[in-house]
């Protein structure tokens, strides 16, 4: 047993979290929105361990190259790119260059899908997920609804890479093509259709945060401008695709609230649309059911 005689005993603070507290600062200097739990995620990839077990690294096992990753968050390059990995829901997800890195606020859009979901009465229920990218939410739709066939459809040929990659022993049958054209051998059979597809209007480039507006695809991202283009598609995409009762789950931004839904109107074949709150409390997805004959 090691004995401290004549003054305190050393601080059991580890070189690695005082090197996390000096990112942490230099992060938030940086503008980055969740400095701390960026600077713990750099030095648990780095170092190989979890956030959680960051004190257990050894003062001897600092890798300095913690901070060349720290000096790219600072340059406010995604923290998803540089560890090359995203979690969503229960996934752990690759993504890098060429295609949209999942966000927190989609979690509860496929929340509710999945609700909806297992709330039908099919058996198999068929799910198509128009402007996939990573797969994020076509995975845990297939994951979590475990009888479910799922579809995930991708029109980027560089976000194609990583819908494949991610989808790879998975249950989800990848599509390269575009989600105003798809699946036309799946109309009239499918119970759900899900998409987060672009909806950033392009007069609003300059306020867009640089981690997306500098390295998440365009295509992902912007769509004419009101921001509704794609959405406008999607409607006509999803009543072809959906049977009658079927239901559309549309991510939005949190300014669009009322607008999504009234393109999802009752003269358009549809009924019951809703907008529905993020978990800030903001209208950030819409959802309607395709009317009965």
């Amino acid at each position: 047993m090691q004995q401290h005689f004549g003054g305190r005993p050393p601080s059991p603070r580890s070189v690695l979290l005082a090197e996390v507290a000096q990112a942490t600062q230099r992060l938030a200097d940086a503008g980055v929105p969740s400095p701390r739990f960026d600077a713990e995620e750099l030095a648990a990839f780095v170092h190989g361990v979890k956030r959680g077990e960051l004190h257990n690294v050894k003062d001897a096992d600092f890798d300095a190259r913690y901070w060349e990753t720290v000096a790219r968050r600072e340059a406010r390059e995604p923290l998803q790119h540089i560890t090359g990995r995203a979690f969503f829901r229960y996934l752990e997800l690759q993504v890098g260059p060429g295609v949209f890195v999942p966000r927190p606020e989609t979690e509860s859009v496929v929340g509710w899908a999945i609700d909806a979901v297992r709330a039908m009465d099919v058996v198999e229920p068929l799910i198509v997920d128009l402007c996939s990218g990573s797969g994020a939410i076509a995975l845990a739709m297939a994951q979590e609804v475990p009888r479910s066939r799922v579809h995930a459809v991708e029109l980027s040929e560089d976000a194609l890479v990583w819908t494949r990659r991610n989808a790879e022993g998975s249950r989800v049958t990848v599509h390269h093509g575009d989600a105003l054209t798809a699946l036309p051998e799946l109309d009239g059979q499918v119970d759900l259709v899900i998409s987060n597809p672009p909806y950033i209007p392009l007069t609003e480039w300059e306020y867009v945060a640089p981690e997306a507006r500098d390295h998440d695809p365009d295509m992902a991202l912007f769509s004419g401008e009101d921001g509704l283009d794609v959405i406008r598609g999607i409607e006509r995409t999803a009543h072809r695709l959906l049977r009658p009762g079927g239901l559309v789950v549309i991510e939005h931004a949190d300014t669009q609230g009322g607008q999504v839904p009234w393109i999802f109107n009752e003269e358009a074949g549809w009924s019951d649309a809703a907008d529905h709150p993020d978990l800030n409390n903001r209208p950030r997805f819409a959802t309607a059911r395709k009317a009965l004959p």
